[in-house]
């Protein structure tokens, strides 16, 4: 029997959206927890409510997900693992609706950017939903005649839709990479399905420097010296203080292991930071088959 069992995993978002299929390549056997918003996940994580939640992350169209950086900053959680899930867009509405009835479409910001090439063809009205699958579950709860919904096809069977066009994402290889979230002291937590089987990890950091010319270099020399492989580098504004900023690293290492880098390397970052914080330490995951 899977060790995952029962786990609960929660996740922003409606049945058949990708943050549910991120929980369901991370842990199989969960139940699934739908919550209405990204903010809510790490708050029911903190709560105990769930055992672990995930977050998207980045997309390699759209980019990273500012609002997921800033829940990072304010939660006591912690990233223990990383799932990237394909995206397939296709646009539904109403059974009986026609492509060329549509007046409307509906989806989050990040799966109109994906799908704005195919969006743009046409004289539609796009407008910004929650998440995918609840875009979907909308139009099919109000019965709404010439509207339709970029979603996944999972989604749009789930909520009964019909499906207008396939495959209307410009990457073919579309994929978000999500973030696996749990307390510190989570216990019996199993580890992720998605988990890279040559047991390689990896660590995400957050850091300021000071506002004075080559403070950034300083702090991204000391990566390159210990020989730290950066995979991801983002900033997001401190809202402490106008125009001073928090930097998110990924790097290929586990900074948390005393018999790797860990504390020479955290200790000559934070020789250059003004503060440093190991946000996790976790398994690297392998890509999907799309």
């Amino acid at each position: 029997m899977s060790s995952d069992i029962g786990l609960r995993v929660a996740y922003a978002g409606a049945p058949g959206s990708f943050a549910e299929d991120a929980v369901l390549a991370t842990y199989p056997g969960a139940e699934t927890v739908p919550v209405p918003m990204f903010a809510d996940v790490p708050r029911a994580v903190e709560a105990g409510d769930v055992a672990a939640g995930v977050l998207p992350i980045e997309n390699v169209v759209g980019g990273g997900v500012r609002e997921v950086y800033d829940l990072l900053h304010d939660t006591e959680a912690t990233i223990v693992g990383e799932v990237i899930v394909p995206v397939r867009l296709c646009l539904a509405g109403l059974p009986g609706d026609r492509l060329e009835d549509i007046e409307r479409v509906y989806s989050h910001i990040q799966a109109l950017t994906q799908a704005e090439p195919f969006l743009r063809s046409r004289d539609w009205t796009l407008l910004a939903a929650t998440n995918t699958a609840g875009a979907g579950r909308e139009i099919a709860r109000l019965g709404e005649r010439g509207s339709a919904a970029v979603l996944s096809p999972r989604a749009a069977d789930i909520h009964g839709l019909s499906v207008l066009a396939e495959d209307i994402q410009v990457e073919r290889r579309n994929r978000t990479r999500f973030l696996v979230l749990a307390v510190p002291q989570a216990e019996g937590l199993p580890a992720p399905a998605s988990a890279l089987s040559d047991g390689s990890r990896r660590s995400a950091l957050a850091f300021s420097v000071r506002n004075e010319p080559g403070t950034l270099v300083r702090a991204l020399n000391v990566i390159a010296d210990h020989h730290i492989n950066m995979t991801k580098l983002e900033s997001r504004p401190i809202r402490e203080g106008a125009w001073n900023y928090v930097f998110w690293v990924d790097v290929d290492s586990d900074v948390c292991d005393e018999g790797g880098p860990g504390a020479a390397f955290l200790d000559d970052l934070s020789s250059v930071c003004v503060w440093v914080r190991v946000m996790g330490c976790y398994p690297r995951c392998g890509e999907p088959d799309i």
